[in-house]
């Protein structure tokens, strides 16, 4: 690799080369900002015009769309509580009430530099360790993958705050909305009731602009109207300072070593590392009782992990030919339509090719940092609008974003049905975050179950006795859901004392 860098830097420090990595970056973070668009529909909308570009420009263009549109999504979800992608949900939680009390500009600041420090760091995994860390992807098959995803739904119990059994409810309703549609295995119609709009389940976008924005937006109609807005304040990204960082330096760690290793994992992708992270860094930060009420390692945790998946998505997808999301998904139809074949002779057989990407790849990741404040600009004087037309925009800029994903109307009315429901569900104290979760480790959930009980001849009992992964993953998870137990009787104990 190294005694290709000299060419491979010859690629990209040209003016088409840098035209390409500024742009894209940039017009990454735009599209990841606005409401429904998320990664995929970004990279899918630039794809045809690459087609015209030579290999490593057009393979530059569609990571710079990616990486940007992982950040963006953290700016609509922090800035007026509506994620930009589904993988910044979980920012949402502690991003948008850092926001309310006058800390926009910081909480942005946080979320910027957990992301690029995320970001770069799967860039240099991607470089030093590609071949081996896809070769270890190769040991997780349904069975691991089932136990991953199960430790991930433990989540639940850390962010149900105030009630336990509501957020249960609320998780086995998004597991339900799910399962709604067609059988993986079979495909036979579940819960349809004879609407073939349900063959193909819920739109996941959907839901959640519908559970977050329009929820959000009838939560606030439904009170009085502040006839000034309550991001007046707001001027831009506010870096924090270097001392604010004594003590959150160990969650930072963590994510972004909890989104490499889920990236590497085919098929999960950057919200299930997102709400795992989260989820964690609830659980061992000091600061965990501050977490909901605008605690920024809910930030850090949340968008370390989401831009970290972004390298090691890679990873599968160049070394193996196996894509590690749905947006490296189509980025693999991408290299076949320019003549590149993925897979284990791909490095061997393109060295400088891979030398431009992987470069490109490190670059893109250090210049979010100019770019995200650039576009924190440029939103300032649009977010200081009266609530009432936030409110209006945000709405209008769901029903868009939404819609066009698909050109389905159907998906409207699931995004204002979630909407409503969801507005039910928080006027009687039920927590969104769990049916949020529950809809996103779903499919996941239920596809590797229904593998590794094919793969077992129905017995569950073989999952995890010649499976150590899964073993070890298991453990963890008991672990997870007994430490809220233990820790409310060592309270009661120290009470008691």
């Amino acid at each position: 690799m190294l005694n290709t860098l000299p060419e491979a830097l010859s690629i990209i420090f040209t003016l088409e080369g840098l035209l390409v990595l500024v742009l894209g970056t940039f017009l990454g973070i735009v599209l990841g900002a606005l409401p429904g668009i998320g990664s995929t529909v970004a990279v899918a909308m630039v794809m045809p015009f690459t087609l015209t570009m030579g290999q490593a420009p057009a393979i530059l263009l569609l990571l710079a769309i990616y990486a940007g549109s992982v950040y963006g999504g953290s700016v609509s979800a922090i800035l007026i509580n509506t994620p930009g992608t589904p993988q910044s949900a979980a920012t949402c939680f502690d991003g948008f009430p850092m926001a309310q009390r006058g800390e926009a500009g910081l909480a942005l600041g946080w979320a910027t530099v957990a992301s690029i420090i995320g970001g770069v760091v799967s860039a240099i995994v991607l470089i030093l360790a590609a071949p081996t860390l896809a070769a270890f992807a190769l040991n997780f098959g349904p069975i691991e993958t089932f136990a991953l995803v199960l430790l991930g739904l433990t989540c639940i119990v850390s962010v149900s705050e105030g009630s336990m059994l509501k957020g249960l409810i609320a998780g086995t309703i998004g597991l339900f909305l799910a399962v709604v549609g067609g059988d993986p295995i079979t495909g036979e119609a579940r819960f349809t009731f004879g609407q073939f709009q349900l063959l193909a389940g819920f739109d996941l976008l959907a839901v959640v602009i519908g559970v977050f924005a329009i929820t959000e937006v009838l939560m606030r109609v439904s009170g009085p109207l502040d006839s000034s807005n309550r991001l007046t304040d707001f001027k831009g990204v506010v870096l924090p300072r270097f001392r604010d960082w004594s003590g959150r330096v160990k969650v930072l760690v963590k994510s972004v070593l909890i989104g490499n290793g889920i990236g590497i994992l085919p098929g999960t992708g950057a919200a299930t590392a997102a709400f795992i992270s989260y989820a964690e860094a609830k659980r061992s930060s000091p600061n965990r009782a501050a977490f909901g009420r605008g605690e920024p390692d809910g930030i850090i945790a949340s968008e370390a992990a989401n831009n970290a998946v972004t390298g090691g998505a890679l990873v599968p997808t160049m070394a193996l030919g196996i894509p590690g999301d749905a947006v490296t998904a189509v980025m693999l139809a991408t290299l076949t339509l320019h003549g590149i074949t993925p897979g284990v002779r791909l490095m061997s057989d393109n060295p400088v090719l891979m030398g431009a990407i992987f470069t490109g790849f490190l670059l893109i990741n250090l210049i979010l940092l100019p770019l995200g404040m650039a576009v924190g600009k440029i939103a300032a004087p649009i977010l200081r609008l009266p609530e009432a037309f936030m409110l209006v925009g945000i709405v209008l800029l769901s029903t868009v974003g939404v819609y066009f994903v698909r050109g389905n109307p159907f998906d409207l009315l699931v995004m204002v049905t979630a909407g409503i429901f969801g507005f039910i569900l928080r006027r009687q104290g039920y927590p969104m975050a769990p049916l949020v979760i529950g809809m996103v480790l779903g499919p996941t959930l239920e596809i590797s179950l229904r593998q590794g009980l094919i793969l077992t001849n129905g017995s569950f009992g073989a999952f995890y006795a010649g499976h150590p992964i899964a073993l070890v993953l298991g453990m963890i998870t008991i672990v997870m859901l007994a430490l809220p137990a233990v820790n409310r009787m060592r309270a009661r104990q120290g009470a008691d004392s």
